[in-house]
């Protein structure tokens, strides 16, 4: 069903285009799932950079994504903040899996705009070894086998969407506005994710995107996680009237609370992919390459 299947004996690689890594028993547990599953990790420095509160300076970690695109995969470390930044040297992107979320959603959509598949928006090695169970099995079943299960979150607008997906944390998605690193979104299902903004700030964000018209001819928008388990009792239902009635003018499906992001699971999704989106039952559905 896709492109690009790995097998046991794989050459893949490791990059930290944004902060640097803090917690090296979450790091080296990640890699120890990789490694479980057959694949082979080129060794790195990363472990022992830092730059400010970067993963190196810009330059390393700019020359650092170049020498990587040619791997089959490429996992980033963590996000925190950075990865915009190399944008500005254009760099061009390679033929393989490259997967990230959070801050490296900039390097995704970018890799995306520029006409290339094979962008995912998944875990990333810092985060992989607190994924459930099954979004780990999610994620090797798509790299190895080459498809993805249904997800589900809560219907907020009915209808069914078909086009294109892609998935992007929302804060980056409204930063690349105006730039070229932002893909073309006609016809296209937008999921967004977060964490740690207060409403008010994802208000702005929603009227930003409405006041930029880029989201006027999407086919149908998801949302995944934003709050963590302390806040989402109090905000979510807040949310989800606000969603409404930010988006409800669209007349297009939407469904919150789906499992990407942050908390509660970040299932794997390959950006740029046939989907549907189902605003009855709440169902994203990822469906073939485009190309197929």
């Amino acid at each position: 069903m896709f492109f690009n299947k790995l097998k046991k004996g794989d050459l893949i690689e490791i990059a930290a285009p944004s902060s640097f890594v803090e917690d090296e028993k979450l790091f080296l547990s990640g890699l120890s799932i990789l490694k479980k599953w057959g694949l082979i990790i080129k060794p790195n420095n990363i472990l022992s950079r830092r730059f400010n509160t970067f993963a190196g300076s810009d330059k390393i970690r700019l020359n650092e994504l170049k020498k990587v695109q040619k791997s089959k995969l490429i996992i980033f470390a963590k996000g925190g903040w950075g990865a915009a930044r190399l944008l500005e040297s254009e760099p061009s992107w390679g033929e393989g899996w490259m997967m990230g979320f959070s801050d490296t959603s900039s390097l995704l959509l970018s890799k995306y705009a520029q006409g290339s598949l094979g962008s995912i928006h998944g875990p990333m090695i810092t985060t992989l070894c607190n994924e459930p169970s099954w979004s780990i099995e999610r994620l090797r079943t798509l790299l190895f086998e080459g498809y993805v299960d249904d997800i589900k979150g809560k219907p907020i607008n009915d209808g069914i969407a078909f086009g294109e997906v892609i998935v992007s944390n929302l804060t980056i998605f409204t930063l690349l506005i105006g730039t070229p690193h932002l893909p073309d979104l006609r016809g296209k299902i937008i999921v967004f994710e977060d964490i740690n903004e207060d409403i008010y700030k994802i208000d702005r964000m929603f009227t930003y995107l409405r006041l930029s018209k880029k989201l006027n001819e999407i086919h149908g928008i998801g949302f995944g996680n934003f709050f963590n388990p302390a806040e989402r009792e109090f905000n979510e239902n807040i949310f989800e009237n606000l969603i409404y009635e930010r988006f409800k003018d669209f007349d297009i499906p939407i469904v919150s609370k789906l499992p990407i992001g942050h908390f509660s699971g970040n299932a794997c999704i390959p950006i740029g992919f046939n989907a549907s989106l189902d605003g009855k039952n709440g169902s994203l559905s990822i469906h073939s390459n485009p190309n197929q």
